[in-house]
This record gives structure tokens, sequence and C-alpha cells, in this order.
């Protein structure tokens, strides 16, 4: 238990240290002039791509420094390579990312009065920029992975068990979110399920491709749509999403993730998931 602590511990703190190191020779670049605080309601697309690739490099790198080097865990052992293959891993990651994401705001149009109005542009301008966000949200979906699920989650569940290492890694997960703009208890509640969803698809017979697709395919399709992604905006031509009310059941300025509909949609797919972890154990 304690060298396990210890792998945790140390995993984050190199981690954290690599990214600022990384970061540092690219500071001026990614914030041009901007103050800490319009980056942190509003990232410019520059800065949330270098965040995403800094941490995501930074922590594969404390994977392989801490995992690899210092336990000697193997790719199996970091769910990084399972007997469903990577593309169709990853791709059934996607689906199930994508249909909760769907459904919860699907349902706030039926109920809450949620909808879109045409706000300029043209299709392939939409489809122009929802391609380049996809590119933006990827490194930063794999680098929550790496940080949350990834070895944490490998070394925890050995020494915990895979019940107390979801329920802890997911409480931290959602902590991680406490300083996003506008965010709200249900909606740090619903990130909490959305870890233990992402959780399940990490110990799936798809390992981390499908837990970094679920990731992708959730916040990609917000954003796709026009919300907030965990209270961060995302400028999508061509349409404009209204959440509708109550905002309690829609999410608000946090996003779809702030609402009831979210927790409906959320707890649905971490059931499918578990269902399909009791018919393939891994």
């Amino acid at each position: 238990m304690l060298r396990a602590i210890g792998a945790i511990v140390a995993f984050f703190l190199l981690g954290f240290i690599l990214s600022a190191l990384l970061v540092w020779p690219f500071a001026a670049l990614l914030t041009r002039g901007t103050t800490a605080n319009d980056l942190k309601l509003h990232p410019t697309p520059l800065f949330a791509l270098g965040q995403g690739l800094v941490l995501m490099l930074a922590f594969g790198a404390a994977t392989g420094i801490v995992g690899r080097i210092g336990l000697g865990l193997r790719a199996s052992d970091l769910r990084w390579r399972t007997r469903l293959g990577w593309p169709r891993a990853f791709g059934v990651g996607l689906v199930l990312g994508i249909l909760p994401a769907a459904v919860a705001m699907t349902m706030g149009v039926f109920t809450a009065g949620a909808g879109w109005i045409h706000d300029g542009g043209s299709l392939s301008a939409w489809a122009a920029q929802v391609g380049k966000t996809v590119v933006i949200l990827a490194p930063a979906a794999l680098a929550e992975e790496l940080m949350f699920r990834g070895l944490p989650m490998a070394v925890a569940a050995r020494v915990a068990g895979r019940g107390w290492a979801v329920l802890l890694l997911s409480l931290l997960f959602a902590a991680a979110h406490l300083s996003n703009p506008n965010v709200t208890a249900a909606g740090i509640g619903n990130i909490a399920i959305a870890g233990i969803f992402l959780s399940l698809a990490f110990f799936s017979a798809g390992g981390m491709w499908t837990a970094f697709g679920a990731h992708l395919g959730w916040n990609a399709t917000l954003a796709a749509l026009a919300a907030p992604v965990s209270g961060l905006p995302f400028d999508i031509p061509y349409i404009d999403y209204r959440t509708g009310s109550p905002v309690w059941l829609t999410g608000g300025a946090f996003g779809p993730e702030g609402g009831l509909l979210a927790t409906f949609a959320l707890t649905a797919a971490v059931v499918l998931v578990a269902r399909w972890n009791r018919k393939e154990p891994t």
C-alpha cells in the first residue's frame, strides 16, 4: 500500500514538474498577453491545444518513468494492450461517449425547451470548425485519461481493489474541475459520475483506448453542438445552442454536464459499460 501511494504521488509530482518545464519556453506564445483570468474563462484555441499537448506529453513521460521503469508495469498492466485491439476499442469508446451526450441534449429539447438557432456561417464552416475543435480536444482528453485512469487507476486497483480505485479517482477527477467557469454542485456530481463511467471503460475489454474514445466522444459531441464543455465555451459557426430551463435540468452556463438530464444519461452509460464488463470480464 505504501509503495502504491508513493508511486501515485511520484507520478503526479513528476507529471506536473514536467508540465511546467515543457510549458515555460512557450508561455509567452500560448498566452500572447492574455490575462490568466481571461484564459480561464475563455481559453484561446492555441492555449487549449498547447495545454493539452503539454499535459499529454508530461504525464505520458511520467507513466513511462514511474510505471514502466520504476514499477516494471507492462503495457497490458496499464491497459494499453487489450484483446479488442486499439482501432476497434477506440471506436467503441467514441460511440459510448457520443450516445449519452446526444441523449442528454436531445432530452433537453423535449423537456426544457432547449434547442439551436442559426447564427450565421455555413454548414461547411461548421464542419471545418468541428474538425479543428476535435483536434484541440483530443490531447486534453488523453491527458486526463493518463492522469486519472492510466497508472493511478492500475496501481490503486492492485492494492485497494477496483471498486475503491474507481471511487477515489473519480472523486479526484471531479475535484480537478472545481475551478472551471460557472461550476455548480450538480456539475461536479456529474463529472464524478463521468469519472466512474470512464473508469469502467478503462477496465473494459478496450482498456485505455476505450476510455480515451469515450472521453473524446462526450466532449466533442457537446462542443460540436455548440454547448459548453464543463463550463468552457466553444465558438462554433452555423448554430448557437440555447439551454432552455430550468437550469437544474439542462445545466445552464456550465453546459449539459451541469443538469439532471446529464445525470440520467451518464448513469445509463455507467450501467451499460458495467453490463458489458460482466459479459466480457478482464
